[in-house]
């Protein structure tokens, strides 16, 4: 949520940072329904005065006046309210600003490589996709999952469903042994409220999962563990003493995926229920940068010791999710699609999501500012679970476990075909 104080001090720099985000909108309303605002805001509190003067005169002919006072001053305030509620719906609908290093453009296209990792595999046969692998194996089982579900489900069996859980706890060991995360295990429902403070509501409604309770209350499915964690410090004035808080969670995610419709459809790339690793830090805010490349790097840190090739790019403007001010996106190496795809994003929303949340601290001035919140997958099991069967598939369709995983896996070598 961007701060209307601040946005009023530069206000050009403000329109050009959105443009370089697509935001198609008249920005210059904001300035007219702000400046609508506080003249309202200016003339009601000079009638309250002038009603104030009246009440301490205890004039009795001036009765009818108040009265008329108390009208204009009811009818200044319900339109003061909602010229405050257009100037707030415009605003939270906006994206966070981009910083300086984050490359201009309208799409993953403009997203810059920064280094790659690792050594491509070098197959004597062609590799064949996870669907194949797993249906060859009887362990991925997608028209089952659409019999009793529907369509971008899954059933994942035997030695895969130990492989999925694995990669979960391995993670989890990793990121709170060595990384300083703290495990959470959190409920897997949001109100609106908190969806709204991470910025999934409004603007993305139409991708997330309602459930109807009894109460009146809107509740969503968690569409990742970032929602829950950030949420946990809103509506709190921290001490600077407890920051940084690095948390640490392994969920079910949902989604609905209403903006990739054909995107794909097949195997386990883009599914409405997944499960992921998520990282979540909340720090001072003139610390997110720093803690950008400390979360990266515990991110990246899975893949290596799974020696996994990836890659590192900087995802530009266009490509950027709405929260965001910086993001780094890591990529793993898929064979049987000669392509890189993403299996992590770590961005920090610098203090976006925290004004949203009113999420704040006393710094060492003991001035109450917004926290900076982060937020990343460390990683995405399923797509981990993918380059793992994909990249150390053999000939005759095992798949080899990596060295790592194996005090996970009861020490096997290898998954085959029983």
């Amino acid at each position: 949520m961007h701060n209307i104080k601040e946005l009023r001090k530069n206000f050009e720099n403000f329109k050009n940072l959105l443009k370089n985000r697509n935001v198609e909108l008249d920005l210059d309303l904001i300035l007219k329904l702000d400046e609508k605002n506080r003249d309202l805001i200016e003339k009601k509190e000079k009638l309250e005065k002038e009603k104030k003067e009246i009440s301490k005169s205890k004039d009795k002919s001036l009765f009818t006046k108040s009265k008329e006072l108390s009208v204009k001053i009811e009818d200044l305030l319900k339109k003061q309210v909602q010229t405050q509620d257009e100037l707030d719906n415009i605003l939270s609908s906006l994206p966070n600003l981009p910083l300086d290093d984050v490359p201009i453009g309208e799409g993953e296209s403009s997203n810059k490589e920064i280094n790659k990792f690792g050594n491509l595999p070098k197959f004597d046969f062609k590799p064949k996709s996870h669907t194949e692998l797993g249906n060859n194996l009887n362990m991925l089982d997608f028209d089952l999952a659409t019999k009793t579900t529907g369509s971008r489900f899954v059933f994942v069996k035997d030695k895969l469903a130990l492989l999925e859980r694995a990669l979960s706890n391995f993670m989890l060991d990793i990121h709170t042994k060595v990384n300083g995360y703290k495990e959470i295990s959190p409920p897997l429902i949001a109100s609106d409220n908190t969806m709204f403070g991470t910025g999934q509501l409004p603007k993305f409604e139409n991708d997330q999962f309602e459930i109807k309770f009894d109460d009146n209350g809107r509740k969503f499915l968690i569409p990742t563990a970032e929602v829950i964690l950030t949420n946990m410090v809103k509506n709190q004035i921290l001490s600077v003493n407890d920051l940084p808080i690095r948390l640490v969670a392994s969920t079910p995610c949902f989604r609905k995926e209403a903006g990739s419709y054909g995107k794909d459809t097949k195997g386990m790339i883009r599914q409405h229920q997944f499960y992921k690793v998520e990282l979540v830090s909340i720090v001072e805010n003139d610390k997110c940068i720093e803690e950008l490349e400390r979360m990266t790097k515990s991110a990246v840190m899975i893949l290596d010791k799974l020696n996994l090739p990836y890659r590192k790019i900087i995802l530009s403007t266009g490509d950027m999710g709405f929260s965001a001010e910086k993001t780094y996106d890591i990529e793993v190496w898929i064979p049987s699609e000669n392509k890189y795809r993403e299996i992590s994003s770590c961005s920090s929303c610098g203090t976006f999501q925290a004004r949203r949340m009113k999420a704040r601290y006393k710094n060492s001035n003991k001035e109450t500012v917004p926290v900076g919140t982060l937020n990343g997958s460390g990683l995405a099991i399923g797509r981990t679970l993918i380059a793992i069967m994909e990249n150390y598939q053999q000939s005759d369709g095992s798949i080899l476990i990596p060295k790592a995983l194996k005090p996970y896996m009861d020490n096997q070598d290898k998954i085959t075909k029983n």
